[in-house]
């Protein structure tokens, strides 16, 4: 599916545009439609933007169901932009060829079997095929600084011995043992593919791939198995002298990776990783010395967290900041103090990009999803508009927040008040839970198919987004606040918000709900249960309700182990039985929706079903239902799931928070679907 780029007629070189009209509020089959910018990249000379443009079918209108796809378009400059490929092509891994001659990609013709690497030309031409494997598909790519050399990482060689027992039905699978390696190729770039791409030794799973400025050094990014566990726990940056084939130095960073880079004399990378194994996520900046493999801290506010970084040509270091739910760009020496700090405003930056003397950003604002934006003259300027039809949104307004837990600790938050303003005695309130809790929530665009956003808004609910203890963009120290302390301090801070908006005059105490996914969803598992005074109504989305299950059915225990629990279920069963939302079913009152994907391996969806029965047997006067996604994983993909997710998830509250009635009769089983949407007479019939 493929949508035609618009761009308004005036930009105003500003970070956000107003809204020409406030018709009416936002709704489920506007989130269905909604795309934004996704990957960046400058060409070499500064003179253009690639970028791509991220959607999914816009299923309430009858398109076909399908997961996100990707436009590839080229920006010239603000208001001049156009889409570059065919409607039918699908681009992956986009970046300039060095010579600034071509932006290639991965890609699967039609007529393949395999993804491979294709470019186009960025004075017109047509797309053609620059590089193979021929036996997997490559996963991505990069250049040698002479344009001449592609060296792909590729997946596993196809195992026609396992397709062969397949077809015969010896199907079994191996668990953990069957994963496949990925490989590294090196292919030459001429007027035909080259056929037989050299393969190179490598070391564990690689992940990633650079080369160097200098072409004869790079970096491969591997962990000891393809297992996730292994990517957060063990991997690690290795450099690779291209001229032996051999390991040259290894950075040996303790904890969790992050965006890696080369400085443009080759001598330096910078490096976002966590400070330890027990560093929750990857968010501090350090600077590698490419010889040795040594590295230190960079110069920063330690309570920050780096997001992106990039260095521009005449050596200095552009990094990407997140302070809480702000953001801010710092710019000098790898390493040294910063020369240059760069607020992002009512920006919300995720990502920086730059070539030549052009630097350029991707950010979201509260009234817009991501977006192109260059930084020039002292000010971020916008080049794209996506999702123009937002003029016609009644926005309700959006602001941080902070408050003091009831140990003192201060926490922020981001509050989105109902469209038209807080109706005396307060509006019904949504606390919107992220996941990890290893992240955080920014001030930008904050609506999509789980986070009830604008939606709400538009529909008379206050939302919540609480960063609270185990969030990062507070630094390490606030981030590890919550090891060691399942459901405690962590789960404290979501109540003391509500606590607090109730005594701001914002929130009606007893229509308080709470929703979020994975340890978001443990949250809300948690405020059905144990909390369950507290909330109104809840909707769980692959969530956790019983932490001993959950250590032996999940693809991470020692991910849960080094940055949550800090000590295996064994070393005391009743305690993490303590911190399971099983164990206090006997406090459930809270009328809980629970949808789960049924091919999640990282929270099984065992999970949901414990919860499921165990509320079912134990509190049978308890609204309870549970929704399962076939296909679906750690999240939804397809466009129908997560429209049908969004459906649900707002008719659950307006059934029970809005009225704040715990035993209304629960919704139908179906949502109603939009009328131009497939399948939605069908659906009109069942509510008949």
């Amino acid at each position: 599916m493929t949508r035609k780029l618009l761009l308004a007629a005036t930009l105003l070189g500003s970070v956000s545009i107003a809204a020409t009209a406030s018709a009416r509020p936002m709704t489920p089959e506007d989130v269905a439609k909604l795309e934004g910018v996704g990957a960046i990249t400058v060409s070499p000379d500064g003179s253009r933007v690639a970028y791509t443009t991220n959607s999914t079918p816009d299923v309430t209108e009858g398109e076909d169901n399908g997961s996100t796809q990707s436009e590839l378009n080229i920006a010239y400059g603000p208001n001049n932009s156009r889409m570059f490929l065919p409607k039918d092509v699908d681009p992956s891994n986009i970046t300039f060829s060095p010579d600034g001659r071509m932006v290639s990609f991965t890609w699967k013709h039609d007529d393949d079997k395999y993804r491979a690497v294709w470019g186009i030309p960025v004075d017109g031409g047509t797309q053609v095929k620059l590089a193979e494997v021929g036996d997997a598909n490559v996963r991505s790519h990069t250049w040698s600084p002479d344009s001449s050399t592609l060296y792909m990482l590729a997946s596993a060689a196809t195992d026609k011995q396992r397709d062969t027992q397949k077809k015969a039905g010896f199907n079994s699978v191996v668990y953990e043992e069957e994963a496949g390696w990925t490989r590294l190729f090196s292919a030459k770039v001429g007027d035909t593919v080259d056929k037989e791409p050299k393969e190179w030794e490598v070391p564990g799973y690689v992940s990633s791939f650079q080369v160097a400025p200098n072409g004869t050094t790079a970096i491969i990014e591997t962990a000891p198995t393809p297992q996730v566990d292994d990517s957060y726990t063990s991997k690690r940056v290795n450099i690779l002298d291209l001229i032996t084939g051999e390991v040259s130095a290894v950075v040996e960073t303790p904890g969790k990776i992050g965006d890696v880079e080369f400085s443009p004399d080759s001598s330096k990378l910078s490096l976002i990783a966590g400070i330890d194994m027990n560093d929750p996520a990857a968010t501090t900046l350090h600077i590698v010395d490419v010889a040795t493999g040594e590295f230190r801290r960079a110069e920063a506010d330690p309570t920050d967290a780096a997001v992106d970084a990039e260095f521009l040509p005449n050596g200095d270091l552009a990094t990407v900041f997140h302070a809480g739910a702000s953001s801010y760009i710092q710019i000098g020496k790898p390493g040294g103090v910063a020369t240059m700090t760069i607020p992002g405003g009512d920006l919300a930056i995720t990502g920086i990009e730059a070539g030549g003397d052009k630097i350029v950003v991707r950010a979201s604002t509260a009234e817009h999803p991501s977006e192109l934006f260059s930084y020039d003259d002292g000010k971020f300027t916008r080049w794209t508009e996506h999702n123009p039809w937002l003029s016609e949104i009644t926005f309700g307004e959006q602001s941080i927040v902070t408050y003091t837990a009831r140990d003192g600790q201060e926490v922020e938050g981001i509050l989105i008040k109902p469209v038209g303003g807080v109706p005396a005695g307060g509006a019904p309130l949504i606390m919107d839970v992220h996941g990890g809790p290893e992240a955080h929530e920014s001030n930008g665009w904050l609506t999509n198919y789980g986070g009830p956003g604008q939606v709400a808004a538009g529909q008379g609910y206050a939302v919540f987004l609480p960063n609270y203890r185990g969030s990062t963009g507070y630094g390490v120290a606030f981030a590890k606040q919550h090891q060691g302390d399942y459901a405690g301090k962590e789960f404290n801070d979501i109540v003391d918000a509500k606590r607090h908006l109730v005594a701001e005059g914002i929130a009606d105490a007893d229509r308080v709900g709470i929703t979020g996914g994975s340890y978001g969803g443990y949250a809300t598992a948690w405020g059905a249960t144990a909390l369950s005074e507290e909330y109104a109504a809840a909707v769980m989305f692959v969530g956790i309700s019983n932490q001993i299950s959950k250590f032996g059915t999940g693809d991470i225990p020692y991910e849960m182990y080094n940055v949550h629990s800090l000590k295996w279920p064994w070393d005391d069963w009743q305690a993490m039985l303590e911190v399971s939302p099983i164990f206090h079913v006997d406090k459930a009152e809270t009328p809980i929706l629970i949808m789960h994907g049924e091919e999640d391996t990282r929270v099984d969806p065992g999970q949901s079903f414990e919860l499921y029965r165990s509320i079912k047997i134990r509190k049978p006067d308890t609204p309870v239902r549970m929704v399962l996604y076939p296909g679906e994983g750690h999240g939804n993909r397809m466009a129908a799931a997560r429209y049908d997710y969004n459906l649900r998830m707002m008719e659950w509250f307006d059934t029970y928070l809005k009225t704040g009635d715990r035993k209304a009769e629960m919704p139908g089983p179906r949502p109603q679907l939009a009328e131009g949407a497939k399948g939605a007479e069908a659906s009109s019939d069942d509510e008949e």
